[in-house]
């Protein structure tokens, strides 16, 4: 605890210093006004113990002054006084910001106990108000995502309602070969819809801790095949090349279905953000601490290092591209979680307009015991 002493007189400094000294507290000192205010304004203190009397700036202002400063509003002052004693006095310095009025001499006990009472509320009251600033973000955040989750579940909704009738009005015209178009189209939308739907179960699940792993051994090369077919089947037009170890005979002990939507998720993410490239790469390799590390390489607008640490917080998404691309952003939030069940860690390597690289490592053969 860190408090400072502002008085004109420098025997009552040292006096009062070593007094606090004894009994734990850190002192730093303050031999006019003006100084005071130089002091709180470069360094973070707990507590003011402040005299009336001074030449220059008296006491009362000194705390007026520190109250007008944000940073320092906050900071229990204080008042020692061996003169102004009086009832106009104190009022006085209750009004100018001051926590307590003290009148010299004064039991030293009696001031420990206000120097611990009103640090600890001070701390408090500081707790409280970042918790109330935290619930004010987070709040913000939920009504943002009702928002955007309105606007993406409605979009493909719309869509299969649009195609649905054109395929009705295509098949009472005997056009089968557009009614096949029409409702192959309608399927791409309830997919995408069924999609969103999981997401958002998923991360109810999440949140409530009702997510169920299904840990099994798996063989690894099959695993990574059926994942890139998947999206290759999805996007027809891309082209994903793998490098790095071959996986034949080597298997991991997890949740196949989970650790596919991991990979499904990183691929889809590297071919939606980017839009001009054909090419994804899936870079897999064993690390000599029997860990497994899957990369995906992409070409795409790259994420500025600043985004990048809010990439895997739930309903993140890149402001500057929220309206450019779908998404509820739970996706990386969940891989996140899925990745943290199987004893794993995950990141994003990435500089802007020159591609990202989505990867995670996990153990191959993990201790049961610590996956639940």
């Amino acid at each position: 605890m860190m408090i400072l002493i502002v008085d004109d007189k420098s025997e009552n400094l040292i006096a009062l210093s070593k007094t606090l000294e004894s009994r734990g507290f850190q002192i730093d000192t303050a031999i006019s006004g003006e100084e005071a205010l130089k002091k709180v304004l470069k360094h973070p203190y707990d507590l003011i113990i402040l005299d009336v009397q001074m030449p220059g700036m008296d006491g009362f202002e000194v705390a007026e002054a520190i109250g007008g400063y944000s940073k320092t509003a906050d900071i229990p002052i204080i008042f020692l006084s061996a003169v102004n004693v009086s009832k106009e006095f104190i009022t006085k310095g209750y009004a100018s910001g001051g926590r307590d009025y003290l009148v010299k001499p004064f039991d030293t006990d009696i001031l420990v106990l206000k120097i611990k009472t009103f640090i600890k509320l001070n701390q408090v009251q500081q707790s409280l108000q970042t918790e109330i600033e935290q619930r004010k973000l987070a709040e913000s955040k939920k009504d943002e995502f009702i928002s955007i989750a309105s606007h993406e579940l409605n979009t493909p909704l719309t869509s299969v309602k649009g195609y649905l009738q054109l395929a009705e009005n295509s098949l009472g015209k005997q056009r089968l070969d557009q009614t096949k178009i029409f409702l192959e189209r309608s399927k791409k939308q309830v997919d995408k819809l069924n999609h969103l739907v999981a997401d958002l179960l998923d991360t109810t699940k999440i949140a409530s801790g009702k997510i169920k792993f299904n840990y099994q051994h798996f063989e690894l090369e099959p695993f990574m095949q059926n994942a890139i077919e998947s999206i290759r089947h999805s996007y027809p037009g891309k082209q994903i090349t793998t490098t790095g170890v071959s996986l034949s005979g080597i298997s991991l002990l997890g949740d196949e279905n989970r650790l596919e939507q991991v990979m499904l998720n990183y691929l889809s993410n590297a071919i939606k953000y980017a839009p001009d490239s054909n090419e994804v790469t899936v870079d897999v390799q064993l690390l000599p601490d029997k860990h497994l590390q899957v990369s995906v390489i992409d070409q795409g607008i790259g994420i500025s290092h600043e985004r990048q640490l809010q990439l895997f917080e739930k309903f993140y998404r890149v402001e500057e591209n929220a309206n450019r691309f779908q998404g509820l952003g739970m996706g990386l939030y969940i891989c996140a979680e899925i990745i943290k069940r199987h004893q794993g860690t995950y990141g994003v390597q990435s500089e802007t307009g020159k591609g990202s690289t989505f990867y995670f490592k996990i153990p191959i053969n993990p201790v049961m015991a610590d996956l639940n």
